[in-house]
């Protein structure tokens, strides 16, 4: 029955423990490939047949490559426990790796922030473009009466709906198919009227 390894407490233990195991698999690899090298060579004549001899020599070769490959298995072991150990134990190693991260993160945050301030400045100047091309042709339209957006379009939907019902003669309709006077309605530099500004 194999006897479950105990690890030992202390790092200093656990290092030689480490270093204890990596030379008896190497001597275990060497060793075994030696004899499999001299158990190839040809012999003299012996006691025993060569038939004999050949299948003791092929199991032998068998034994010692298992042996082989038992060594190997365990240094993937060892491996993966330095791994595990340098994981565990090498804090000063992670806390750079967590540095570095950081810093990286931060780098790629501050681009990212340049390229939406970027981003936000070149629609503000689009925005404004558009809103004095609309304002200069709303001021042909509309007799020189700054009006919102909003304001803009309910009313010329609304006189767009009294020109189709209106008929001809109606004096009253007609009135109120003109659009309101530029004395009516106050222009603010920024081109909303102070009393549809709520309305909106």
């Amino acid at each position: 029955m194999a006897t479950q390894r105990v690890l030992p407490q202390s790092k200093e233990t656990l290092l030689q423990n480490y270093n204890k195991r990596l030379r008896d698999d190497i001597r275990s690899i060497l060793d075994n490939f030696t004899e499999i090298i001299k158990t190839a060579k040809v012999e003299d004549e012996t006691q025993v047949s060569r038939a004999t001899q050949g299948e003791q020599d092929h199991y032998e070769m068998q034994v010692r490559a298992a042996n082989i490959v038992r060594a190997g298995e365990s240094l993937m072991k060892l491996v993966s426990d330095l791994k595990q150990f340098l994981i565990l134990n090498d804090f000063p190693s992670v806390n750079e790796a967590i540095s570095l991260r950081n810093q990286q993160l931060r780098s790629l945050q501050e681009e990212c922030d340049k390229k939406l301030i970027s981003l936000r400045d070149e629609i503000a100047t689009d925005l404004y473009e558009l809103e004095e091309e609309y304002y200069s042709s709303s001021c042909g339209q509309w007799d020189g009466v700054e009006l919102p957006l909003c304001e803009a379009f309910r009313r010329r939907d609304s006189w767009g709906f009294l020109d189709t019902s209106s008929e001809p003669g109606n004096s009253s309709t007609e009135e109120l198919e003109r659009p309101p006077a530029q004395e009516a309605i106050p222009r603010h530099l920024n081109g909303h009227g102070a009393g549809t500004g709520d309305q909106c």
